[in-house]
């Protein structure tokens, strides 16, 4: 059980405080309510890009790095279709070098023709070496708008063209910048040896002057039920064969969610799991393979990707996922199958709960979601799942019209 405090400022900055004795280090996060389904089908890239620039420096802090790093703190930051999010690790001492650092940044980021350089060939960089020159680097940027017709996660948080960082301007940035980096679009957590009282003070002497902005009421298109199987093969200079295929899931809030989660884990979570004792160590068709869900807060995508021996066929590769998916449509899970995979999700929650860090993290995501006491519901959740619901989310969920599958194929 994660206890919180809970206020909000008059500029609309919603501020969670957890009380942790166990560590003279104190975690701040600040989750702002901007990913890349906030970008425009022209200019993707852009939240990702901007994880980057609000490192570049701010009105009264040149380098956002150096003043940190004096005290003793560490940073770091994250961006995602849903969310980008900043965090720092600091002595409890020097806490207020951490409401300096961010405050500033959000009052008024420095914008400059050499910091959006510099972060723009940054990210060209990144998109390069991680999507466009490493073997399957560019799954999903051909999955992405494969599964999704018309809802923003039909790119890729990097970006859906490499050129549409290179073209972006100062003008774009900036009105990037103050849509959506403002308080009533934030959420700061902060958590550690602190107390509410404290950080309630702390937060009103330096973020209560920061005007409040525009909250992000985004209206996204709702991506149309799928009805039909689509297939993608593409050719490319690899060591091996691959196949990636994707199913619609509900979202995030939806209890049939947490129903995909252990089925992804039943299917590939260890080498007791369904996919790699069947179709690894038994008819070693793959060398590795892999269920997950993309954990969206909108449907998400229930995925298998795995990679295909090299003498293989990849129809009878993908005949083998077919058939372990029709023994979950037909066969209902014996109850140690499924308590083995909730036990595994238990244990991550509770280790998710010993640092603070996390904790940090969680609850400003599920305050994202709607209240952050449902981090405490969690594992209620996915013990209410049983065998029969498992199999109901494979006869509806994993289907062949809902399926989206991209074929890799070595050059020959």
């Amino acid at each position: 059980m994660i206890s919180f405090d809970r206020f909000q400022l008059d500029n609309g900055l919603k501020v969670l405080v957890h009380h942790d004795a166990t560590t003279q280090m104190v975690a701040m996060n600040i989750l702002y309510n901007v990913g890349a389904r906030d970008e425009i089908p022209e200019k993707t890239g852009f939240a990702h890009l901007f994880e980057h620039l609000m490192f570049g420096g701010s009105a009264n802090i040149p380098r956002y790095d150096e003043p940190l790093e004096r005290v003793g703190g560490e940073n770091n930051a994250f961006t995602s279709n849903d969310v980008t999010s900043y965090y720092i690790t600091i002595p409890k001492t020097n806490l207020e070098t951490a409401f300096w650092l961010e405050s500033d940044r959000m009052l008024n980021l420095a914008f400059s023709k050499k910091s959006l350089e510099v972060q723009r060939n940054v990210v060209m960089e990144e998109f390069r070496q991680t999507h466009l020159n490493q073997p399957f680097g560019d799954a999903w940027l051909l999955l992405r708008p494969l599964a999704y017709t018309v809802h923003p996660y039909r790119w890729s948080t990097i970006g859906a063209d490499i050129n549409h960082i290179a073209q972006a301007t100062m003008e774009d940035v900036k009105d990037f910048y103050h849509r959506f980096y403002n308080p009533c679009n934030a959420i700061l957590t902060v958590a550690g040896p602190v107390e509410t009282a404290e950080i309630r003070e702390l937060c009103e002497k330096w973020f209560a002057e920061i005007p409040a902005g525009l909250p992000n009421n985004r209206r996204l298109p709702l991506e149309p039920v799928q009805t039909e199987a689509r297939n993608l093969h593409v050719e490319r200079d690899l060591p091996c064969n691959a196949i990636y295929k994707t199913w619609h899931i509900p979202h995030r809030l939806s209890p049939m969610y947490y129903t995909a989660d252990l089925t992804s884990d039943v299917l590939s979570a260890g080498e007791s799991s369904r996919l790699y004792v069947e179709l690894v160590k038994k008819q070693q068709l793959f060398s590795d393979i892999n269920a997950y869900i993309t954990g969206s807060l909108d449907p998400g995508l229930f995925v298998i990707s795995g990679k295909i021996m090299n003498g293989t066929d990849p129809v009878a590769a993908e005949n083998a996922i077919s058939k372990i998916i029709v023994e979950l449509q037909e066969q209902p899970l014996n109850e140690r199958e499924l308590q083995k995979v909730k036990n595994r999700i238990e244990s991550m929650l509770v280790f998710a709960e010993l640092k603070v860090l996390e904790k940090a993290l969680n609850l400003s995501m599920y305050e994202l979601l709607g209240d952050a006491g449902l981090i405490n519901n969690e594992i209620d959740k996915y013990n209410a799942v049983d065998a029969a619901a498992i199999m109901r989310f494979a006869q509806e969920m994993l289907v062949e019209n809902n399926c989206s599958t991209l074929f890799y194929h070595m050059k020959s």
